[in-house]
């Protein structure tokens, strides 16, 4: 039977100083000044038709992920209206996860404090790399020091929750090197790491010019030695590329990694909401374009699809798996609608393979399922 699942917000701020060559996201480069006061006014607007979509009592939003583009670029008063409004229109839990994602090339003491004070409770700095000539590569408008300093600026403002973005893999990048951005990193004491292997997207400046990236062979050994040094020093992998010293999960993901419901606002922001009554899972996504969004008013939704019962199964996996805990086969068919007992002979048959581990009521991959995951992954693909 399927149920009303947590309910988290995502609201994404499509400009940025400049696009980096690898990035896939919704971002424009600045040309202009940033119709602020305008984008706040109808992200409003969009909030308020979503949650009027979701025509059933709730206890309010238990998270919010602000991201981009680069979302430190607007103001706190900004975020201070919007989170004001979204509070009045529907609701946040007391204890709500509010986190803004800030570039280090655009952070500010006085600002950190103006954003804690205005609301928000956690950051995720795009550090990606401390290393100079690295950062040149990936076109970060930021140097190691500007990344130490947001940091600093960070904890100064009382943010006792935060995450720090590395990436490895990255064209030119020895095994030392890689390791020393993560020391660097765990010197600092974030509660929670994101370490993920920089990938070549297509529609990126990479894809059109892919850089040389290290052989397969030493990403394996910097993966390897990585989670070694991570593990040793306290922080626990509890999804492919996310680390935390315990109980530090991010709680915005894990809704999101176990088919929980978000609505996404915001120029391009995806969305999915559950019907329980009608049986329905949609997904949603808004016009892409910062100056059609603005223009758009009540018609800001580009696309919204019903995701069919017979996707549901893969497309709860396909997030589900990736968490080292897996999931209950409660929460599969309460979140999909669909019996588990769809998926069990596969489920059973992989669990032969010693692919994935089914023990008191939850379905995890095993050590080695979790390296071969997306091949896993393919034997539920009909």
């Amino acid at each position: 039977m399927l149920e009303q699942p947590p309910l988290s917000l995502y609201v994404h701020v499509p400009w940025c100083i400049r696009k980096c060559p690898y990035c896939d996201f919704n971002s424009h480069a600045v040309k202009s000044d940033i119709p602020e006061q305008a984008y706040v006014d109808a992200l409003c607007q969009d909030f308020e038709l979503e949650a009027a979509r979701l025509g059933q009592s709730s206890s309010g939003i238990s998270s919010i992920f602000i991201g981009g583009g680069t979302p430190s670029l607007l103001s706190a008063a900004a975020y201070e209206r919007l989170l004001s409004h979204i509070d009045a229109v529907f609701g946040l839990e007391s204890a709500a996860e509010i986190t803004l994602e800030a570039n280090p090339g655009t952070a500010e003491a006085k600002r950190f404090l103006e954003y804690r004070a205005a609301g928000i409770n956690r950051l995720s700095i795009g550090v990606q790399s401390f290393n100079e000539a690295h950062l040149k590569t990936l076109g970060r408008i930021h140097s190691g020091n500007d990344a130490r300093r947001a940091i600093e600026y960070c904890t100064a403002a009382g943010f006792d929750n935060f995450n720090l973005d590395l990436m490895h893999g990255l064209p030119g990048q020895t095994e030392d090197e890689a390791l020393d951005d993560i020391e660097t990193a765990l010197n600092f004491e974030p509660p929670h790491l994101s370490w993920y292997q920089l990938t070549i997207e297509p529609n990126t400046e990479f894809f059109s010019k892919p850089p040389a990236l290290p052989a397969e062979g030493l990403l394996d050994t910097i993966h390897q030695r990585g989670q070694q040094l991570l593990e040793s020093r306290g922080y626990g992998r509890y999804e492919v590329s996310a680390f935390c010293q315990p109980g530090r999960e991010s709680r915005h993901n894990l809704n999101y990694w176990l088919f929980g419901d978000y609505l996404g606002i915001g120029a391009g922001a995806h969305g999915k909401l559950t019907q329980p009554d009608n049986n329905l899972i949609l997904r949603t996504r808004k016009k892409k374009q910062p100056d059609h969004y603005l223009a758009s008013q009540l018609l800001r939704t580009a696309e919204s699809t019903e995701v069919a019962p017979e996707d549901r199964a893969l497309e709860f996996l396909l997030n589900g798996l990736r968490l080292v805990n897996g999931f209950s086969i409660q929460e599969f068919e309460t979140r999909t609608g669909v019996t588990f007992s769809q998926i069990g002979k596969r489920v059973e048959y992989l669990a032969s393979l010693e692919l994935l581990n089914v023990n008191n009521g939850r379905v995890r991959a095993t050590e080695h399922g979790y390296r071969v995951l997306n091949s896993l992954l393919e034997e539920f693909i009909e």
